[in-house]
């Protein structure tokens, strides 16, 4: 019986490479457990790789490729929005998608499912419980310049509007930027006292390091929707002072199915291994959540995944989760970062 072929589309160069090998283990650990329990449908799970690091356009003609000449049943993978909102409609209708970045909300593209946070439940709630718990009412926003940061940051001005905070001030870099200077020259004339960080990868990583080295973190914190382990282990501890993230996964959650998620990830590929983080983590989940899509539908068909979708449930690092409306249903936490470490503060509502 021929194998089930699914596009592993995760980013191997620019800002996010720094997240493409720990993604990659985590889809090849999902892959290998779903085939031990017998793979999809009773055919063995087979990903192929495709770099989402490369230009959009050339990622969705290569997946379309993949799709159009019978290649690939599927696609799954943790890539920007751009990369997505170039793949989404050259595959949609034709194989179930799983997205499993964080995004801007409003994908509605046929056959495309998602993992990962929107602002309404991650972003939004991080926002107001720093603004009680720390006074942070005046913003600034510094992002990567293309769409997840720019409507997000739209979507974080309405709420800020309507929670009683400001917006003192907007910054846009293009991806692989090296120089902050002048963007923290704004903030600091600005008098924000909070910091919301929509940086890629590296990017966030460079913008740290210079953060920390202009002494802002003395009068400013910092929040990201996009900032897992590996980036801030990039960052270094002093350059950590005061920064929050927010996320549905981090990897020193104390729980029984992320205690065990960490023992077999370090039993397969050693202590060497990229540490894991939360956007790695949702690449096991976009395979876990194809592989459950297909098998309750009975089918790859997409109407008959349709269908079913609202039954459909997986059970991964982060417990047992459903779908709803085509978007996981999550719980979301807020951590602080201890040196290169995250603490889990506390779930949002």
């Amino acid at each position: 019986m021929s194998s089930f072929d699914v596009a592993l589309v995760v980013p191997l160069r620019g800002p996010a490479g720094i997240f493409g090998p720990g993604a990659e283990l985590c889809a090849g650990l999902a892959a290998e457990e779903i085939n031990r329990a017998g793979g999809i449908l009773g055919r063995e799970l087979r990903l192929v790789p495709v770099d989402g690091g490369a230009d959009p356009r050339a990622v969705a003609a290569e997946v379309a490729g993949l799709v159009g000449t019978g290649a690939v049943q599927g696609v799954t993978g943790w890539h920007i929005s751009t990369v997505r909102q170039a793949v989404a409609p050259r595959v949609a209708g034709r194989v179930p998608y799983v997205y499993t970045a964080l995004y801007e909300g409003g994908e509605r593209a046929e056959g495309v499912y998602l993992t990962s946070e929107t602002p309404d439940v991650q972003l939004f709630p991080a926002m107001s419980l720093l603004a009680g718990e720390r006074s942070a009412h005046d913003w600034y926003i510094v992002g990567n310049d293309y769409v997840w940061p720019r409507r997000t940051a739209q979507a974080a001005r309405r709420h800020a509007i309507a929670d009683g905070m400001t917006v003192a001030g907007e910054s846009y870099v293009p991806l692989g930027t090296h120089d902050f200077s002048a963007v923290l020259r704004r903030i600091e004339r600005s008098g924000a006292d909070a910091v919301l960080m929509l940086l890629v990868g590296t990017d966030a990583v460079r913008f740290n390091r210079a953060f920390g080295r202009a002494g802002l973190a003395a009068r400013c914190l910092r929040l990201s929707t996009l900032m897992d382990e590996n980036m801030l282990l990039a960052s270094g501890a002093p350059a950590t002072r005061d920064l929050f993230s927010t996320a549905g996964f981090f990897a020193s959650m104390v729980t029984p199915e992320n205690l065990d998620f960490h023992g077999r990830y370090a039993a397969r590929f050693g202590p060497e291994a990229p540490p894991l983080g939360s956007l790695g983590e949702s690449c096991y989940e976009g395979v876990l959540l194809l592989a459950a899509l297909i098998e309750r539908a009975g089918s790859p068909d997409l109407r008959a995944i349709g269908a079913n979708a609202e039954s459909v449930s997986y059970e991964g690092p982060r417990g047992l989760l459903r779908l709803r409306e085509r978007h996981v249903n999550q719980r979301i936490y807020l951590a602080e970062a201890r040196g290169v470490e995250f603490d889990v503060l506390t779930e949002l509502t």
